[in-house]
């Protein structure tokens, strides 16, 4: 299982999605939602699969999918559409083996690459004892922006 490295502070933490288990207090939740950012960030659909049981469960936006293998699927197909992605997530609120997050991310449609795009949404999560994530809930809306317009690059 690869890490994922992500500054908090000023150190450089590497991390692996099992290091951060549940049950969840707040500083777990930072780092749980930190590392995932970063994962993300990275548009490696296998390096962010490893943050699920291998059955996860999901469902984004109108999809319902189940399994690593899927995860990546979707991932490929996500990346290959939003071009330039850049995600922020932020801690809603968490207990016991779960935690809620917001997010905005920004993307250029590869349909239309000049035109920017917004994504507002939230995620549930779900995490099995070792800290791997099994069910995934996301629902979002997107916008279009100008590039001036742009919050995180």
């Amino acid at each position: 299982m690869s890490n994922i490295a992500f500054k908090t502070g000023h150190m450089t933490n590497s991390i692996k999605p099992t290091d951060i288990k549940p049950p969840f207090d707040e500083e777990k939740s930072q780092l749980k939602v930190k590392a995932a950012e970063n994962a993300w960030n990275t548009c490696n659909p296998e390096l962010v699969a490893q943050a699920y049981t291998p059955d996860s469960k999901w469902r984004n936006r109108t999809e319902f999918f189940t399994g690593r293998k899927a995860i990546i699927d979707f991932l490929r197909r996500k990346w290959a559409k939003e071009l330039d992605y850049h995600l922020m997530k932020e801690l809603w609120c968490y207990t016991g083996n779960r935690i809620s997050v917001r997010f905005e991310y920004e993307w250029r449609d590869a349909h239309n690459p000049v035109q920017w795009m917004r994504t507002h949404g939230n995620e549930h999560w779900e995490f099995d004892d070792s800290g791997l994530m099994r069910i995934r809930d996301m629902s979002a809306n997107d916008y279009p922006i100008k590039e001036s317009e742009r919050r995180y690059r």
